[in-house]
């Protein structure tokens, strides 16, 4: 019979090895609580939007809007992180986006969409900077790929299972109230995720609070100034992550459409979520064991292979013409996020110490700016035809992946940290 003991030491041993404390963990029930709410409605905004009137302009509208304010957040979040603490920044974020949900359920109209993308689109971006960011505070160094990976494995819990749950409410209640009701679970699932994480995650103290007059510690606010100590390898992922996200973007508020609307043998809401529950169980099953060797070794070959089933996605959709193929196509779109948590963890390993929420944040407003253009482009080309648009996108993506190949640089492991991982 198993002891208590053995089965203590047991759990301790697995909450080492995915690298879970006190503080990851209310990340991690944050991620879980507030992202199951979203995904149950946001998935499903292109629908919505058109049931209330909005066209394909409004759609690339509206995913230009995402990563345009993906971007414009993002800094802005990763240095009120450095500035007042991580544990005081997410209360701010989450305070933000139930203020969204509120107001897409309030007002029944596309405009009202948009709106309310502003504020709730903010969530994940604006917090994921402070999020990462905590991971690096309170893990050790030979665990803190795993605690990206975690991070980014239990958000795609709520990416599988809201939008099957969305699908099921608009099967229910249909295309306008269902996505209303949803956006209402999404309110209450985030004040749950606020009282959570405010009891759990323990208070940290923020970049340079202890520095004293010592100002080379203090989180730096201008991103300008802030661009001009990005590290040279920094900036070379920074530029083929652009051109892919350009490949990934151009077709993706179109995805849903072409999959209920567009195909000879068109899905319903339903399957399209269970199609996603598909894309996300195949990206939680390769986290683990990506995270495991990239902690052991060198980083870009994951990231390369990620870029590639990228590249990859788009070409093979637009063959994807019935249920069976498109389970096919969203098997390889989970295997995008082979080395996702990895490109994460090599932006911090080249961020400065004093600064690296701030600098994850400015990388990713640089990268969103330019992504948001290709978003809106996208709604163009999906108007000339979805062939356009897919071809674009896997062009773009064949770039960004020989780009990486060639001139994207490795970050050595230690020779010391290799025995302290042993």
């Amino acid at each position: 019979m198993t002891s208590p003991k053995t089965t203590t030491t047991g759990a301790n041993r697995i909450s080492r090895f995915l690298g879970l404390q006190r503080s990851t963990v209310g990340v991690l029930a944050m991620v879980v609580l507030l992202g199951m709410g979203e995904h149950m409605a946001e998935r499903f905004l292109p629908i919505y939007m058109m049931a209330l009137g909005g066209g394909a302009l409004a759609i690339g509208l509206l995913q230009a809007m995402d990563n345009l304010l993906s971007a414009l957040y993002s800094f802005p979040g990763g240095y009120l992180s450095d500035r007042i603490g991580t544990k005081r920044s997410l209360l701010v974020f989450n305070l933000i986006a139930m203020a969204g949900f509120a107001l897409v359920i309030l007002i029944p109209a596309w405009q009202a969409v948009l709106a309310g993308a502003v504020l709730f689109i903010s969530w994940s971006a604006i917090s994921l900077p402070a999020s990462i960011s905590l991971m690096y505070k309170v893990l050790p160094q030979n665990k803190r790929t795993m605690g990206v990976s975690m991070h980014s494995l239990v958000r795609r819990v709520p990416m599988a299972l809201g939008p099957l749950l969305g699908g099921v409410f608009i099967g229910m209640w249909g295309e306008r109230n269902g996505v209303r009701l949803a956006f209402a679970a999404a309110l209450g699932l985030a004040a749950v995720a606020l009282v959570m994480q405010q009891r759990l995650i323990e208070k940290d103290r923020p970049n340079g609070a202890s520095s004293g007059n010592d100002r080379s510690l203090t989180p730096e606010k201008n991103p300008l100034k802030l661009l001009r100590v990005m590290n040279p390898a920094m900036k070379g992922l920074l530029l083929t992550d652009i051109l892919i996200r350009f490949c990934e973007q151009i077709p993706y508020a179109f995805v849903v459409v072409w999959c209920m609307k567009t195909i000879a043998e068109p899905v319903s809401a339903v399957q399209f979520g269970l199609l996603t529950t598909i894309e996300m169980s195949t990206a939680v099953l390769v986290y683990i064991p990506v995270a495991y060797f990239a902690d052991r070794s060198t980083k870009k070959p994951f990231v390369l292979i990620t870029f590639v089933f990228f590249t990859l996605f788009p070409l093979v959709l637009l063959y994807s013409r019935s249920l069976k193929w498109l389970v096919a196509a969203f098997i390889l779109r989970g295997l995008k996020e082979f080395g996702e948590p990895t490109r994460k963890a090599l932006i911090m390993d080249l961020s400065p110490d004093s600064c690296k929420a701030g600098m994850f944040g400015l990388y990713y407003l640089i990268r969103d700016v330019f992504v948001a253009v290709a978003a809106l482009g996208g709604a163009f080309l999906w108007q000339v035809s979805p062939e356009t648009n897919f071809i674009v996108a896997f062009v773009f993506g064949v770039i960004g992946t020989l780009g990486f190949a060639m001139f994207g640089r490795n970050v050595q492991v230690a020779p010391n940290e290799k025995m302290a991982r042993q």
